[in-house]
Formats: C-alpha cells, sequence, structure tokens
C-alpha cells in the first residue's frame, strides 16, 4: 500500500463534497481524507496502483486543483 501525500484547495466540507464522488468511486482508491486544519488542506490517498498525475486529473476535472507533496 501506498500514499499519496497532494497540497489541494480544498478549503472547506462543500468543496470535499465535490470531490467525493470521484475519489470514493475509483477502484484504485483505498482510502482517503483531506486535513483541513493543515495549511495546505492536505488530501491523502491510499492506493496500490494509482499514478499522483491520475489523482491532480480527477481533481482537475472536478474543477480543484491539487499537487503531489514530496
Amino acid at each position: 500500500m501506498e500514499v499519496l501525500v497532494f497540497k489541494t484547495n480544498l478549503t472547506n466540507t462543500k468543496r470535499i463534497n465535490d470531490v467525493e464522488p470521484y475519489l470514493d468511486t475509483h477502484p484504485h482508491i483505498h482510502r482517503w481524507n483531506v486535513d483541513l486544519n493543515d495549511c495546505d488542506n492536505v488530501l491523502r490517498i491510499e492506493t496500490n496502483k494509482l499514478a499522483a498525475k491520475e489523482v491532480e486529473n480527477i481533481l482537475l476535472s472536478a474543477g480543484y486543483y491539487c499537487e503531489e507533496l514530496e
């Protein structure tokens, strides 16, 4: 299991609810969460087969931004 970590503009629960259907239904995302208390609104995704670029594209298609943190 790999954990991917991203800086996002998911700044409130409404925005998180907007991306939830995209993340919940993706077959390679086992678990995910957003830390609204972090200054980067960090999105963490547990996956086995997902590339960071794919996650960035998922959020972009939902109208939001994310960038992998290394």
